[in-house]
């Protein structure tokens, strides 16, 4: 599948070099903040200039079901996605709390929830939620590559409102399919890829790790191809395969995403699978208490903002790392320099 997505370096020694400079003007000893100058920095240079927005914040939450509920790998029904759509679209959810405090749009995007499509969701539906795919490939590639270009053509049209975005996601059983995504991409094992998800005991996170370990075997040809987008088919859902296409489009536009937790992670893996430098415009907000969230993140190479030891999901993660990065945004353009402070550096 080729998606035709070019993606530049946001590599530049000159921009970052300003940025610190400017950082090292203000008054307050040099680095004494931390982390909070580095994300600045990466923002900075994911923006292509040492004076960046954060003005305008956007969170898109994907939605979708899953076929694989069937194995009775969550602890919730399947009914409860839209349900929690409903929920989010009027307001009562954690997410749509959050998004009012920190004054940040929410979007809703239907990727394939089974039901009709809630009035103010956006329409990307794929299907009626993914086929069970203990059983056979959770997609077909014609859906797969709609997915993508839904998130590819989302994102353009996010981009238009939004310096930074956030990511979230609702899929009853999408924890099964982010672990078994985890599994194909990285090589790590189904016992310790499956997690509690939404509340399961230790004997369902077992039953769960073996029918990801049956799903595997039953698609082992497909994912020793290392094809993203056959591996997607096999594993993947309408809202994590929607996402990584939003991921593609958004850092082909220079639009940092700020990425949530397990579920987002595995959408990252799969965009990273397509083009690599997918990674140059994504922050990681923070690391669930899903088991083996501190796996992939270290098969991606990150470290995240925040340890709340949260997992609910939704975006509440990288919500709540916005508010920190705008903290972060504030102190470089609001301190004064050891200049304009009359503070002396010696």
């Amino acid at each position: 599948m080729n998606l035709n997505i070019e993606i530049s370096d946001p590599t530049d020694q000159a921009l970052e070099a300003r940025v610190w400079q400017h950082w090292n003007s203000l008054t307050k000893p040099p680095g004494s903040l931390g982390r909070l100058e580095s994300l600045v920095v990466e923002y900075a240079l994911m923006h292509g200039t040492d004076r960046p927005r954060i003005d305008r914040k956007v969170l898109v939450l994907f939605c979708a079901d899953h076929g694989v509920t069937a194995e009775g790998v969550s602890a919730f029904p399947r009914e409860v996605t839209a349900q929690m759509v409903r929920n989010f679209l009027t307001g009562g959810a954690a997410i749509s709390v959050l998004c009012r405090q920190l004054c940040i749009e929410p979007v809703v995007v239907d990727a394939g929830v089974d039901g009709p499509v809630e009035v103010g969701a956006l329409d990307y539906k794929c299907g009626q939620g993914t086929a069970n795919f203990a059983k056979e490939p959770a997609m077909t590639i014609v859906q797969a590559e709609q997915a993508l270009r839904n998130g590819i053509i989302l994102a353009g049209e996010v981009r238009q409102r939004a310096d930074i975005a956030a990511v979230g996601e609702m899929g009853i059983g999408n924890t099964t399919s982010a672990s078994a995504l985890l599994c194909a991409l990285t090589g790590c094992s189904p016992h310790d890829a499956a997690g509690a998800g939404t509340g399961l005991d230790a004997e369902r996170i077992l039953h769960k790790a073996e029918v990801i370990a049956s799903a595997l075997r039953l698609h082992g040809t497909t994912i020793a191809s290392n094809d993203p987008a056959e591996i997607l088919c096999a594993l993947g859902g309408f809202e994590i395969a929607t996402m990584a296409g939003f991921l593609l489009g958004a850092a082909s536009q220079r639009l940092p995403v700020m990425i949530d937790g397990f579920i987002c992670g595995a959408a990252v893996l799969v965009a990273r699978a397509f083009n690599p430098n997918v990674m140059g415009y994504l922050i990681f907000s923070h690391q669930s208490a899903e088991a083996a969230h501190h796996k992939m993140l270290a098969a991606l190479q990150k470290r995240p903002l925040l340890n709340l030891e949260m997992r609910l999901g939704e975006g509440t993660g990288a919500t709540l790392a916005i508010g920190l990065l705008e903290s972060a945004m504030a102190l470089y353009t609001q301190m004064a320099t050891f200049e304009q402070g009359g503070v002396s550096t010696v």
